[in-house]
């Protein structure tokens, strides 16, 4: 699905990222790991449109996406969350879902005159998806809460729905559990299995080597910006250079 090939970012004289390629083709749960500094969440930026790299080509069904804007991507079937929640803290836990499907009829102006009856059946189908995944994700009983007012770990739960519910071909998750207690990291863990499932694809970042292990097919390591080893979750816990990157 995405292909990163010799990709380089550099911020002043510090590369950030470094000649990385890597290939998620038929992966449905893929990992990124790395010490602190490594260079992954400058990865996800640059797959996901908020920078763009000095060198080589990133593409997305083979599709060239390199140098598109993050709203570009997304309405190509790309989103991700971030390591901090960013929820709409105003709006409503179910509000925050509802915004999140891609080109919803209801948002032109003539369809709302011409098209009613087409928009209240798609509304009411988005409304029945949101209460199925909040229900998944233990939350539905808050629908009707500010988004700031939930836990910081439900907020990520939250982040988590609202991005599955735009159906893309691709979740990128930057440390989807970090900072949040067991008892939700399991309900998070659940919900991607689920969705992984129906089809769904993702691709994550995380410390909790437990998480990674449970979910990644495979997993990439970065180090100093390099790609410095890539397979399944035991021939990345016996790899020499992953044990020197975490230990060394």
């Amino acid at each position: 699905m995405i292909e990163i090939k010799n990709v380089t970012k550099s911020f002043g004289g510090t590369r950030a990222v470094s000649d990385c390629s890597l290939s998620l083709a038929g992966l449905k749960i893929a990992g990124l790991i790395g010490p602190n500094g490594s260079g992954k969440t400058t990865l996800f930026n640059l797959i996901t449109g908020l920078i763009r790299p000095d060198c080589g080509e990133i593409t997305l069904q083979g599709q060239r996406i390199d140098g598109r804007m993050p709203h570009q991507l997304a309405g190509l079937g790309l989103i991700r969350t971030f390591q901090l929640s960013r929820v709409f803290p105003r709006l409503t836990v179910m509000d925050n879902m509802l915004l999140a499907p891609q080109g919803q009829t209801g948002e032109r102006l003539w369809s709302l005159l011409f098209r009613f009856p087409q928009v209240r059946k798609e509304e009411a189908e988005h409304w029945e998806k949101a209460c199925e995944l909040l229900d998944i994700l233990g939350i539905l009983h808050l629908q009707e809460q500010s988004a700031g007012t939930l836990s910081y770990g439900q907020q990520k739960l939250l982040e988590l729905g609202r991005a599955v519910m735009a159906e893309p071909q691709m979740i990128l998750l930057d440390e989807p559990t970090a900072g949040i207690n067991p008892r939700l990291i399991q309900t998070m863990i659940d919900m991607i299995l689920k969705m992984r499932a129906r089809g769904q694809s993702f691709f994550i970042i995380e410390h909790n080597m437990d998480v990674v292990v449970e979910l990644c097919e495979r997993i990439f390591v970065l180090d100093h910006g390099e790609k410095i080893a890539a397979g399944s979750p035991r021939e990345i816990q016996n790899d020499p250079r992953v044990i020197e990157a975490y230990l060394g």
